[in-house]
């Protein structure tokens, strides 16, 4: 009796690894984060530097982007907005931009880029941002998503600063597309997130 060629047999294993991840993947019920939705009303910040501060908000409608304006420091229904999420969409307002840092600890950045910014494009039906990409990595085991903890800078269409670091994808509060992400904001218009000491009297 003539043996299967080694690919075939590589091939079918592969196979049956494949259904089982998958299925092992559907059967599993993933443990959520324990962020709850931030409850805040938006009020003006004037030129204080905000931050670092988290934020929980319900991105999953897919007919509606959730707007965040860091001037107000808070998702915002009407006026003017900075950075906006659609599930796993990120994008800026218009005039603005963001640009990926890299894999660097949120706190070591205390000094933005003045250029490099990137715009907003459209990618078939999707308003994407070049800047960001695709913040996460997709486990075909589990099916979820989790940052990769870049951390980006984004220039406001009124020319203000802030850092972001995208933290979930899920929370308690509303499941899948709830997004939790970290930031800290210059609202006096300079790139520098440093704290000015106290000055001795």
């Amino acid at each position: 009796m003539k043996r299967p060629p080694i690919l075939v047999i590589v091939l079918a294993a592969s196979f049956v690894l494949l259904v089982a991840a998958l299925l092992i993947g559907s059967f599993t019920s993933p443990e959520f984060p324990a962020y709850t939705l931030t409850k805040r009303a938006p009020a003006a910040l004037g030129d204080t530097l905000v931050g670092p501060a988290t934020y929980t908000l319900d991105a999953s409608a897919t007919d509606q982007w959730r707007r965040f304006d860091f001037a107000r420091n808070a998702v915002v229904d009407s006026g003017s907005w900075d950075i906006a999420f659609e599930r796993f969409h990120l994008i800026v307002a218009p005039g603005g931009g963001i640009v990926d840092l890299g894999l660097v600890p949120f706190d070591s950045v205390t000094a933005l880029p003045g250029a490099g910014y990137e715009a907003n494009t459209v990618s078939g039906r999707d308003t994407i941002n070049p800047g960001v990409g695709k913040w996460y990595d997709y486990s075909m085991l589990s099916h979820l998503l989790t940052s990769k903890h870049h951390v980006y800078a984004v220039r406001t269409p009124r020319g203000k600063y802030a850092k972001l670091e995208m933290l979930a994808y899920y929370c308690k509060d509303a499941g899948t597309a709830c997004i939790t992400f970290r930031y800290a904001y210059q609202g006096n218009g300079s790139q520098s997130l440093k704290r000015q000491s106290p000055q001795a009297n």
